[in-house]
C-alpha cells in the first residue's frame, strides 16, 4: 500500500482531491491531507508521492519533503457536468471569472481556452483586483465567496479535478499504472474535458490495443503473468488465474510470494532468463519459464510462463501423433484373441495381471502365434492406453538404421540427416509403449544403449549432447531361445534380466486342441469363405503340428477358399500338406563314424517323413539297430542344444520331437 501527501492552499480542495484519489485507487493508497489556510506545515512528511498544487507552495515546503522523493505539480480540469453548466452561458456573454488568485484566475482561463471556450468574454477577477466591470454573470470554480455583490447570476460549477496526466503519473510512480486499464479509471477519464486532446485518444487507442492484447492472451492455453522489473504483477490471464488459484485482487502482489521458488527470485535479483523449472503448488504439477522483458535495450519487467506439467504432457502427446501422421496405435484388445482352451484362457489371465504393472514384459513363443497381439492386448489394458504404441521389428531393420530409428538424431548428425533432425521411437512412445518384436537379433551394440533406456529411463540421440527423459514400457517379444544365446555370448545377459522381469509364454497352436476349429471357422468367417469340413478334414485339422501357427492356418483357409468346393475333405488338406518336394525323396544312411548330433537330426527327419514324433527311446532303439554307441546322456544333450538352436519342437506328452523348418534345411545341407 502507498501513501500519498495531498498538500494545497485550501482544505477543501486537498480533501476533494482525497475523494477522486480513494474511489480511484481503492485500497491501494493511504492519503494524507495538508493545507495552507488550516496549518502550516514545519516538520518533515512521509509518504511516497507527493501530490502539491502549486511550485511557489513546493518552494517553500521542500525542506521538509526526503531527498529524492517523488513529487508531483498537479494539474486540474473540469468534467462534462462543469462544462455543460458553463455552455448554457449565452454565447459572446462577458463573464467574470472569479478565483482566489490572480494566478488561479489565469490558469483557469487558459483552461477555458484550450478546451474550446472561446466563445465568451471571461473576465479574470480575485480579490484585490481594481476597476472590476459591472458585469452581470460570474463564473467561479467553487470560490462563491469571492465574487462581487453586484452580480446578479452567479453560477458555481464547483472546484476542478485532478487532470489525466496528473492520475497518470500518480499510477506509474506507485506502480500501479496497471489500474489505468481498470472500468473505473477509463470512465472517469471519459468525463474529463482535457485540454491534451492527443492524450485522450492515445489513451483510448491504448485501451483499445491492450484490450485485443489480453483477450489473445486469454485464449493461449498457457498461463501468462507479466511484472514490473522489481516482479510485481502489472496483469496476468485467465489461465493464469486458473493454475495458481488467483484474482484481480493478486494483481499488485509481488509474484514470488505466488510462485515460491528460487529460480523466480534468481530471475528477479539477476534479471536473466529462467528455463523450463518444475514446482509443486496447490498439489498441482508447475512447469514454468521466466523471461525479462526489455524496451530500448533496458529490463522493464518480467514475462512468466506456466503450465500444469499433465495437461502439458497431454497436450504434447496429440501434437506428436499429429506431427508423425502414424498410425502408432494398439488395435487389439484381450477379446480379440480367440479361444477357449484352458492353456490360452489362462495365458490372457497372466497377461491381463501384467498389464497392470509397469516393469518390462518378455513374451516367448513360436513364430506365428500372436505375440503382438498379446503386446497390444496389454498396452489397451493398461493406464497407458491414451498415448502411444510403438511396434519396431528389430529384424526388420538394417543395423545401422535400426539405432537411429530407436533413438532419433539431431541435424547434421551423419550424412543424409534431415534438417531439424529426427525424434527416436522411444521419445514417440513417451508415456506409452514400446514393443521390440524379434528382440533376439538386435546387434550387441545396441543392448547396452538399450539396456541404459530400460534402467534409467533416459535416451540421447545421435549427434546430441542432452539427456532426455522418456517414461515408457518396454514388452519384447522374440521366437528365440534368449538364455541359449546368452549363452553364446550373442545375447547380454544384463539385458536379459531386465527384460524377463514378467515372463510371458504363447502356447502354440498344436497345444490348444479344438482352439483350431474356432479359429478355423472364425477366420473362414472374416474372409467371407463359404465351406464346410468333414468330420474326416476336423480330426485332420487337429492332428496337424501347425509349425507355422496362426499364419499357417490363416494360410490354409484361404487356399481351401480358393478351391470353391463346398465341403472340403482330408484329401484335400492333405494336397496342401504333401511332402512331394526334394526334402520327402531323400533317403537316409547311416554309418558308424557318424555323430551324435547328426545321427539325432537323420533319426527326427525319418520320423518326419512318417508323421509322427521321435523320442529319446526311438532314437537310442536306431542307434543300437544300427550298431552305432551312443548314451542316452548324448542324446538329451544332443536335443537340448538342438531346441536351443530352434531345429527342433518338443511336444508335450508322448508327442515326441519333430523338426522345425530350419531343421529340415540343416539335415537337406547335411544331405546334399
Amino acid at each position: 500500500m502507498k501513501r500519498i501527501a495531498v498538500v494545497t492552499n485550501f482544505l477543501s480542495v486537498a480533501k476533494l482531491h482525497k475523494k477522486t484519489l480513494e474511489s480511484l485507487f481503492l485500497d491501494d493508497i493511504i492519503v494524507d491531507t495538508y493545507s495552507y489556510d488550516n496549518d502550516r506545515i514545519n516538520h518533515v512528511i512521509e509518504a511516497d508521492v507527493f501530490l502539491i498544487s502549486l511550485y511557489s507552495i513546493y518552494v517553500e515546503i521542500k525542506k521538509y519533503i526526503p531527498k529524492d522523493s517523488n513529487v508531483i505539480i498537479l494539474s486540474t480540469t473540469i468534467t462534462e457536468e462543469q462544462y455543460q453548466k458553463i455552455i448554457k452561458i449565452p454565447p459572446t456573454s462577458q463573464v467574470l471569472l472569479v478565483n482566489y488568485s490572480p494566478e488561479m484566475a489565469l490558469e483557469t482561463l487558459a483552461l477555458f481556452r484550450q478546451i474550446g471556450l472561446i466563445e465568451y468574454d471571461f473576465i479574470p477577477v480575485y480579490p484585490g483586483k481594481n476597476k472590476i466591470p459591472k458585469v452581470g454573470i460570474a463564473l467561479t470554480p467553487g470560490e462563491k465567496d469571492k465574487v462581487p455583490k453586484f452580480v446578479k447570476e452567479v453560477i458555481d460549477i464547483g472546484h476542478r479535478t485532478l487532470d489525466i496526466t496528473t492520475l497518470s503519473d500518480i499510477a506509474i510512480k506507485i506502480g500501479c499504472e496497471h489500474l489505468l486499464r481498470e472500468e473505473r479509471f477509463t470512465k472517469h477519464f471519459k468525463n474529463l474535458k482535457t485540454p491534451y486532446c492527443g492524450i485522450s485518444v492515445l489513451l483510448d487507442r491504448a485501451n483499445i490495443l491492450e484490450s485485443r492484447f489480453f483477450e489473445l492472451l486469454n485464449i493461449i492455453d498457457e498461463g501468462i503473468i507479466l511484472t514490473d522489473v522489481n516482479g510485481v504483477v502489472i496483469s496476468l490471464n485467465k489461465k493464469a488465474s486458473e493454475i495458481f488459484s488467483l484474482n484481480s485482487k493478486s494483481v499488485g502482489m509481488n509474484v514470488v510470494d505466488i510462485i515460491d521458488h528460487f529460480a523466480i527470485r534468481k530471475a528477479i535479483e539477476k534479471k536473466i532468463i529462467i528455463d523450463q523449472q518444475l514446482t509443486s503448488i496447490n498439489n498441482k504439477h508447475i512447469s514454468f519459464q521466466a523471461v525479462p522483458v526489455k524496451t530500448s535495450g533496458d529490463i522493464n519487467g518480467f514475462l512468466i510462463i506456466a503450465n500444469i506439467f499433465e495437461e502439458k504432457e497431454k497436450s504434447q502427446h496429440k501434437l506428436r501423433t499429429q506431427l508423425l501422421k502414424k498410425g502408432h496405435t494398439a488395435k487389439y484388445t484381450f477379446e480379440d484373441i480367440i479361444g477357449e482352451s484352458k492353456s490360452i484362457i489362462d495365458t490372457k489371465e497372466m497377461a491381463r495381471k501384467m498389464s497392470k504393472s509397469d516393469s518390462s514384459i518378455l513374451i516367448t513363443g513360436e513364430s506365428g502365434v500372436g505375440k503382438e497381439l498379446f503386446a497390444q492386448a496389454i498396452h489397451n489394458a493398461s493406464g497407458r492406453k491414451k498415448y502411444q504404441f510403438v511396434a519396431i521389428n528389430c529384424a526388420a531393420i538394417p543395423d545401422n538404421l535400426l539405432e537411429s530409428e530407436l533413438f532419433g538424431y539431431e541435424e547434421g548428425a551423419f550424412t543424409g540427416a534431415k534438417k531439424g533432425g529426427k525424434m527416436g521411437m522411444f521419445e514417440i512412445a513417451h508415456n506409452g509403449t514400446v514393443f521390440l518384436d524379434e528382440i533376439g537379433e538386435m546387434p550387441l551394440q545396441l543392448q547396452s544403449r538399450l539396456l541404459r533406456v530400460i534402467q534409467e529411463r533416459e535416451v540421447m540421440r545421435i549427434g546430441g549432447e542432452s539427456i532426455i527423459h522418456v517414461n515408457i514400457r518396454i514388452i519384447a517379444a522374440t521366437n528365440k531361445n534368449l538364455k541359449y544365446l546368452v549363452k553364446k555370448g550373442e545375447f547380454r545377459d544384463d539385458l536379459y534380466y531386465r527384460l524377463n522381469v514378467l515372463p510371458l509364454k504363447i502356447p502354440p497352436l498344436r497345444h490348444r486342441g479344438n482352439d483350431i476349429l474356432i479359429l478355423f471357422d472364425y477366420i473362414k468367417e472374416k474372409i467371407d469363405a463359404d465351406y464346410e469340413l468333414s468330420d474326416g478334414a476336423k480330426e485332420f485339422l487337429l492332428s496337424y503340428e501347425w509349425e507355422g501357427n496362426l499364419r499357417e492356418l490363416g494360410n490354409c483357409i484361404e487356399y481351401l477358399a480358393y478351391l470353391e468346393k463346398g465341403k472340403i475333405e482330408v484329401k484335400d488338406l492333405k494336397r496342401i500338406f504333401e511332402r512331394e518336394d526334394e526334402e520327402t525323396s531323400k533317403d537316409i544312411e547311416f554309418d558308424d563314424s557318424i555323430d551324435c548330433r547328426t545321427f539325432v537330426l537323420k533319426c527326427l527327419y525319418e520320423g518326419r517323413k512318417e508323421l509322427k514324433g521321435i523320442g529319446r527311446r526311438n532314437i537310442l532303439d536306431k542307434a543300437k539297430g544300427k550298431g552305432i554307441f551312443i548314451t542316452e546322456n548324448e542324446v538329451r544333450k544332443t536335443l537340448n542344444n538342438l531346441l536351443g538352436e530352434e531345429l527342433i519342437i518338443v511336444r508335450k506328452g508322448r508327442g515326441g520331437t519333430i523338426l522345425t523348418q530350419k531343421g529340415v534345411k540343416e539335415v537337406l545341407e547335411i544331405l546334399s
